[in-house]
């Protein structure tokens, strides 16, 4: 079970910061972005949570709702989301159910070591809940600028 651009994503259910429950259902009406990072609390992922975080704004004007998503808990999620001010709910996957929906779980390397780890993506949910757009292997820098045009282009499209 994996998501393809213009198909529906498939049916989950996941648990995120605040109490909130997240699945397909949820989203509808809304534009979604759901990205997935290695681990809180690490340089990379904090910058670009707070990338997200300062665009927020933007992206509601565009009728858009962000979702992060990594393995940690529930925890050190809402401990991470408190730290770094976060506005946006970060949902658990510590079983890769929904890393797994999104094919986000790859070999990595790392120091010489290889290991299995979540490789750094952004998935845009149009407001029927299907996948518009998807970015794989994703730099921070700039990166949520261009999530951002590609949310606006979506929106004005609909």
């Amino acid at each position: 079970m994996s998501v393809s651009v213009g198909q529906p994503i498939p049916d989950f259910t996941s648990q995120a910061t605040s109490d909130t429950v997240v699945t397909p259902e949820s989203l509808k009406g809304k534009q979604a972005v759901i990205y997935f990072y290695p681990k809180d609390h690490t340089p990379g992922c904090t910058t670009e949570g707070g990338d997200f975080r300062d665009h927020l704004q933007a992206f509601e004007a565009t009728n858009t709702i962000i979702f992060g998503v990594s393995r940690d808990s529930l925890r050190t999620h809402e401990n991470f989301r408190e730290k770094q001010g976060y506005p946006f709910e970060l949902i658990s996957d510590p079983d890769e159910v929904l890393c797994g929906v999104f094919d986000v779980i790859h070999l990595k390397k790392f120091m010489g070591k290889e290991s299995m780890g979540v490789v750094r993506s952004t998935f845009l949910i149009d407001a029927n809940g299907n996948l518009a757009r998807e970015w794989r292997g994703v730099k921070v820098k700039g990166h949520v600028e261009e999530v951002l045009e590609a949310a606006r282009e979506l929106n004005s499209a609909a």
